[in-house]
C-alpha cells in the first residue's frame, strides 16, 4: 500500500464528531478527555489549555491514527478508505483496528464486506450510542463512496 496522508476532507469529519473542547471533560467511556478528544494520563479533572494547545493535540493523535493506518494496511486502498479507518483508529485507538475483523476484510480486498465492519462498533459496553452510530454511519459511507 502507498503511504497516504490525512486529507482535509479526513480531518474535517474527525473534527465535526469531536468538537473541541478547552476545558477536560469526560467522555462517553467514562475517560478524561481534553481538546479534540485527546486522552492521556495526564488528562484531569479541571485541566485547561488553549486553542492552540488543543491543535497540537489533534495534530499528535492525528498523526499516531495515521502512522497506524499506513502499518496495518495491505491492500490497496484509496483516499476515501484511508480517511475513513484513521478517522476510526483517532475515535478507537489503533490495537481495536488492528484486532477487528474490519482490518481481515480490507487487507482481503473485501471492501463492502468492511464498509458493513464499521457499523459493528457503535456502542460502549453493551449500550448502542447515538453519536457513535452517526460517526461510524459516517464512516461507512466515507469508506464505501470510494468503492462506487
Amino acid at each position: 500500500m502507498t503511504a497516504f496522508i490525512y486529507s482535509a476532507a479526513g480531518l474535517k469529519l474527525t473534527k465535526s464528531f469531536e468538537g473541541c473542547e478547552l476545558t477536560a471533560y469526560v467522555d462517553q467511556g467514562g475517560v478524561w478527555s481534553i481538546g479534540y478528544g485527546h486522552t492521556g494520563m495526564y488528562v484531569r479533572e479541571g485541566m485547561t489549555i488553549t486553542q492552540a494547545e488543543a491543535d497540537a493535540l489533534l495534530s499528535l493523535d492525528v498523526a499516531f491514527a495515521v502512522k497506524c493506518v499506513n502499518k496495518l494496511v495491505t491492500a490497496n486502498i484509496r483516499q476515501n478508505q484511508f480517511d475513513a479507518l484513521v478517522d476510526f483508529v483517532f475515535n478507537l485507538g489503533c490495537s481495536r483496528l488492528a484486532n477487528s475483523q474490519l482490518l481481515l476484510d480490507v487487507n482481503a480486498g473485501k471492501f463492502f464486506e468492511a464498509a458493513a465492519q464499521f457499523l459493528r462498533w457503535d456502542h460502549v459496553g453493551k449500550v448502542v450510542m447515538p453519536g457513535l452510530a452517526r460517526r461510524r454511519r459516517a464512516e461507512a459511507a466515507m469508506f464505501y463512496k470510494a468503492v462506487e
